[in-house]
């Protein structure tokens, strides 16, 4: 699945390269003026400092994921050296969780809608910047999928849960790279899972992530193609 979805978005970079690449040369940006930009953060490579108990803090494993992360961004350039933009982002975060007894790993993530704002700094107008800002995701649906080695697989998935937090804010730091690369790193400050969730089990109530202290992390890879306004 993994595979497929990064085939497809691989697809839609190599594709949109050459059209991308004759717009920049011709006009570059537009300066000046509001335009839309598609936003997309094709890949997202994740991680968190994790924190369970008294044990010390460390990252968690590597999470890759290539599907569904995309959006639309509105931009507003000051002058062709600097620039804001906001929008929509669906993306899709989480990490993944190991235990040694019994052998087993857990992998938990929340599709959410997003709001960016962002300043954009150095050659906006022909598309290499650099980027910071923040924002924050509002999660809609939550998966958790369990597997222990030589054993059975678990998974389950909620909309809108009180799994995780109804809001999580973020920075960022980037670059955009002429003619539409960009480079994103994401902290996420707040706790990924809601310590205070409860639920009963076989008539007991417990709370499964009172220990959890976990802080995402991620590094995006994507594309942005500007839509250059009619003069």
């Amino acid at each position: 699945m993994i595979w497929k979805s990064t085939y497809k978005i691989t697809l839609l970079f190599l594709l949109a390269l050459p059209f991308t690449l004759e717009a920049q040369s011709r006009m570059g940006r537009p300066s000046k003026k509001c335009y839309l930009s598609s936003g997309m953060e094709g890949y997202i490579l994740s991680t968190t400092l994790k924190q369970r108990q008294n044990d010390d803090i460390g990252l968690s494993t590597p999470r890759f994921t290539g599907f569904v992360n995309m959006g639309v961004h509105v931009n507003y350039d000051f002058s062709p050296h600097a620039g804001l933009y906001t929008g929509l982002n669906i993306k899709n975060i989480g990490f993944i969780e190991k235990y040694s007894n019994p052998d087993s790993t857990v992998k938990r993530r929340v599709y959410t809608l997003g709001v960016p704002l962002g300043l954009k700094l150095g050659n906006v107008k022909y598309g290499s910047y650099l980027l910071v800002g923040g924002g924050v995701d509002f999660p809609f649906n939550y998966r958790e999928k369990g597997f222990v080695r030589r054993g059975d697989k678990t998974k389950f998935n909620e909309w809108f849960s009180d799994r995780t937090p109804k809001a999580m804010p973020y920075i960022f730091v980037g670059v955009h790279l002429r003619p539409l690369l960009s480079f994103k790193l994401q902290y996420y400050p707040l706790n990924f899972m809601n310590d205070g969730f409860g639920t009963t089990v076989g008539g007991r109530l417990g709370f499964p992530y009172s220990d959890h202290d976990v802080r995402l992390l991620l590094l995006t890879a994507g594309i942005d193609i500007p839509f250059r306004p009619k003069n």
